[in-house]
């Protein structure tokens, strides 16, 4: 039998459904709740809808947006003849947080994941195809996750997208910055040795 009253307990069980949220966490998040005024909480519960009712995917790229193309297809200022292929929205983020890439996006919403029953035909490649073709794109850069899924999606897209002639390129593997050599895994090191650079 729980402590919590029933409105408490159905809050927590809501919480809890988000990712990164255990039922600590969650409890946490609605003692919180319960100590801040009403209209806070009023100003959270709309800003979840706002996103809810507002966001949609960009009719270009798939990358999150509010409007029909997002702020980065729409900036003038970007190389145009560049893409970055990648799984998810929260990827372009990762990204755009380095402040190092000034090219396009190409969001697939996923990856090639057998297991999961998700084949090619699941995610936005067809868009892709269209985008190189018609918008003259000159390179493509493969930024999918390093992980099976993401190397069986990279070496596909590699083979679909190499005769439409745009240069491709995979992101660089290997040992983070600031870590040390010996305790990287046998692998990483691999990829690191596999994925060395000229200097």
């Amino acid at each position: 039998m729980s402590a919590y009253t029933e409105s408490i307990e159905k809050l927590i069980e809501k919480l809890v459904k988000l990712p990164g949220i255990g039922r600590r966490s969650a409890e946490r998040i609605v003692t919180y709740l319960l100590g801040v005024s009403e209209a806070e909480v009023r100003a959270l519960a709309e800003a979840l809808l706002k996103v809810k009712e507002s966001v949609r995917f960009c009719s270009i790229c798939n990358n999150l947006s509010e409007q029909e193309a997002c702020k980065i297809c729409d900036d003038q200022r970007r190389r145009k003849d560049m893409i970055c292929v990648v799984e998810k929205p929260s990827d372009v983020t990762a990204i755009e947080k380095s402040g190092i890439y000034n090219g396009l996006y190409h969001v697939l919403m996923g990856s090639i994941a057998p297991l999961e029953g998700k084949g090619p035909g699941d995610l936005k490649i067809e868009g892709l195809v269209t985008r190189i073709k018609r918008e003259n794109i000159k390179e493509l850069i493969i930024a999918t996750d390093l992980d099976i899924e993401g190397e069986t999606t990279a070496l596909y897209l590699t083979k679909v997208l190499k005769p439409l002639g745009a240069k491709i390129s995979r992101i660089a593997v290997g040992i983070p910055m600031g870590s040390n050599v010996e305790y990287a895994d046998s692998a990483t090191l691999g990829k690191a040795m596999e994925s060395r650079r000229e200097i």
